[in-house]
């Protein structure tokens, strides 16, 4: 089963510094037909303006990826962690018992484009736990590459969810596949460009969410970036 979720009929909040696209109900936006995917719950996509950015603020019980497109984010956190993310970045935060952060856009002339996401944890009060880690454009040049998990495999970083998530850069009229194990689901979102997805043809924004399917098969009908969820 393919349901399509559009990047139009997702939820916008502009408050002059932050720009977002909310896939799922967050914040001021509420909608009980888009409350996540089984335990994937947010996935903002956030452009925050040059030298703005989210004051310090506290996280409990929930597994937070950031993934940096464009620009730079620099991280506080209560942990005493402090880093600048770029694009390639990876970070994560097991919020676990509870953790508060900043995020910053350090360049005062470019915004920065990123994807926040929260994945709900297997169980909940662990102990709080950071990581960051770069992924060359060519790891995930017109492959799918694994670069979050709940064993750490592959050099992928480890959080506290039965979730992968994984990124490609996809040249145009490339194809990358991804096979489902029996019972699990995926959820695909497109970051920029155009591409075809089991059938669905999806651009900036936009995402399916795949159930009883084998295995989800792109191709990029121009040069594309992606994320793939791979979902008990």
């Amino acid at each position: 089963m393919i349901t399509v979720r559009k990047a139009n009929d997702r939820g916008h909040s502009a408050i002059g510094w932050l720009d977002s696209w909310h896939t799922f109900s967050f914040s001021d936006y509420y909608d009980p037909d888009h409350m996540g995917f089984r335990a994937l719950r947010v996935i903002n996509d956030d452009r925050v303006a040059g030298g703005m950015g989210f004051g310090t603020h506290p996280h409990r019980d929930m597994e937070i990826v950031t993934y940096v497109l464009d620009g730079a984010l620099e991280h506080k956190d209560s942990l005493g962690n402090g880093d600048v993310m770029r694009p390639g970045d990876v970070q994560y935060m097991s919020a676990g018992t509870g953790i508060f952060h900043s995020e910053f856009n350090p360049d005062a002339a470019k915004p920065v484009h990123l994807l926040q996401i929260w994945i709900q944890p297997d169980k909940v009060g662990g102990k709080p736990t950071y990581g960051q880690k770069h992924f060359p454009l060519a790891s995930r040049k017109d492959r799918l590459t694994k670069v979050v998990d709940n064993v750490g495999a592959d050099g992928a970083l480890k959080i506290g969810a039965d979730a992968a998530v994984y990124a490609s850069v996809l040249s145009a009229g490339k194809q990358v596949e991804h096979t489902l194990a029996p019972g699990r689901h995926a959820w695909l979102h497109v970051a920029k460009g155009s591409v075809t997805a089991n059938g669905q043809k999806l651009s900036d924004g936009d995402a399916i969410a795949v159930s009883d399917e084998a295995q989800v098969s792109v191709t990029a009908d121009q040069d594309s970036e992606l994320l793939l969820f791979d979902l008990k």
